[in-house]
C-alpha cells in the first residue's frame, strides 16, 4: 500500500490566457477579477482546483488504472428525474450500513476519504442529514422511532492554494459583443428578423502565478498518499492544457515547481510566488504573448540555495517557450538550479 505524505512541500505554477477569461465573476457580469487598486488579475483556487477535479473526472471516464475505484466527490450529480443533488444527497452515496450517527458519521468519512482524491487533497466540509434509530420505551413495551439528525464532516485538507494573481498589470477586460445563430424576434417596422447577440469579457493576454503548500500533519487526517501528489501535479498541468472550452480554450502551463522538503522539516521557504517578477521591455498593458516578457527567477534561486541543506528534491516541468533571467542575466532552469538535485517532470 502507498505511504502517506510524510514531507512537506510548496508548489509554483506559471500558465497564461490569451483572448480569454480564465476566471469570471458571477456577480459582476462574468468578468475576469481585476484588483481595481493594481489592475492584476485575480483567479481563485477554486478555480484551479474545478480545473484539477475535471482531469481527474477524465481520468476515471477512461478507465484510467491509477483511479481503479476512485471517485471525485465534488461534482455535478443528478437523480432519475434530472435534479440536481445538494450536498447532503451526494454524502449519502458514501453510507452503506445503518447504525448510531457517530457510527455512520465516521463510515462516510472513512469510506469518502478512500474513495475520493480530491478530497484527500483539498478537505471539505460534508454536510449530513442522516435517519438514525432511537430506542424509546414506553408503557407498551420498546420500540424503535425513526429520527433525523444533522452534522458535517470537516476536513483540513492538506494541499492549499492561494488566489492566483498575474505577474503584470493587465488590459482590459475587453468587452466583446457579436450577433448569435438564432432569431429573437421579427421586426416589423423593417420586416427583418432581428439577431441575438452574445456578450463576454476577456483578457488579452495575462500570465498568473499560483503558489500552493502539501502540509504533510494534514495528510493523516485524510489519508492522502504519495501517488496522489504525482496525479495532482499532473491535473494541474494537463487539467489546465486541456480545459478546452469557449472562454478557456488557450490556457497553456508556462512553469510547475515543487520543492520537497526532507522529512522532519517542519519547514518551508513560504511566498515563492513573490520571488519571481517578469521583465519586459513592453508596458504591463501592451504585453500579449509570453515572447513579449521573461521570468526573471533570481531571488527563487537564491532562496532555494539558502535552504538547499533543508530540501531533499525539486520537481520541475517547464514549457520551452518561456525565458528567464537570473542576476540580470539571460539563463536556462536548468542552469539555474545547478547544484540542486531536480528530477524534471514529463506528461
Amino acid at each position: 500500500m502507498p505511504e502517506l505524505v510524510k514531507n512537506r512541500s510548496e508548489i509554483l505554477f506559471l500558465y497564461d490566457v490569451k483572448d480569454a477569461n480564465p476566471n469570471g465573476d458571477p456577480v459582476d457580469e462574468n468578468k475576469p477579477r481585476i484588483d481595481e487598486e493594481t489592475g492584476i488579475n485575480i483567479v481563485t483556487d477554486v478555480r484551479l482546483k474545478r480545473t484539477i477535479r475535471d482531469y481527474f473526472l477524465s481520468l476515471i471516464e477512461n478507465k484510467d488504472a491509477r483511479l481503479k475505484d476512485e471517485d471525485v466527490f465534488v461534482k455535478e450529480r443528478r437523480d432519475e428525474e434530472g435534479f440536481l443533488y445538494d450536498a447532503k444527497t451526494r454524502a449519502k452515496e458514501f453510507l452503506h450500513k445503518e447504525g448510531k450517527f457517530q457510527e455512520m458519521r465516521n463510515f462516510i468519512k472513512e469510506d469518502i476519504c478512500k474513495k475520493c482524491i480530491d478530497v484527500r487533497l483539498f478537505g471539505g466540509v460534508i454536510p449530513l442529514d442522516l435517519k438514525v434509530q432511537k430506542s424509546s420505551k414506553k408503557e407498551t413495551g420498546s420500540e424503535q422511532e425513526e429520527k433525523e439528525k444533522s452534522g458535517s464532516i470537516t476536513l483540513t485538507g492538506p494541499v492549499q492554494f492561494k488566489f492566483g494573481r498575474s505577474l503584470h498589470k493587465v488590459d482590459g477586460p475587453v468587452f466583446i459583443k457579436g450577433t448569435g445563430a438564432f432569431a429573437d424576434k421579427y421586426d416589423e417596422k423593417n420586416k427583418k428578423l432581428q439577431f441575438t447577440f452574445r456578450e463576454e469579457h476577456i483578457l488579452p493576454y495575462s500570465l498568473i502565478g499560483f503558489y500552493g503548500i502539501v502540509n504533510e500533519n494534514a495528510s493523516k487526517e485524510t489519508e492522502l498518499k504519495q501517488p496522489d501528489i504525482a496525479l495532482l501535479l499532473e491535473g494541474i498541468w494537463k487539467g489546465t492544457k486541456n480545459l478546452i472550452s469557449r472562454t478557456k480554450v488557450g490556457q497553456m502551463p508556462r512553469l510547475l515547481l515543487q520543492v520537497i522538503y526532507k522529512e522532519g522539516q517542519n519547514y518551508h521557504i513560504g511566498e515563492l510566488d513573490k520571488l519571481i517578477a517578469k521583465v519586459s521591455e513592453k508596458t504591463d498593458e501592451a504585453i500579449r504573448d509570453i515572447t513579449d516578457l521573461k521570468v526573471d527567477i533570481t531571488n527563487l534561486v537564491n532562496a532555494l540555495n539558502a535552504n538547499k541543506d533543508k530540501i531533499e528534491k525539486i520537481r520541475l516541468i517547464v514549457d520551452e517557450r518561456v525565458k528567464f533571467v537570473k542576476d540580470e542575466k539571460d539563463t536556462d532552469v536548468k542552469t539555474a538550479l545547478n547544484g540542486l538535485t531536480v528530477e524534471y517532470l514529463t506528461f
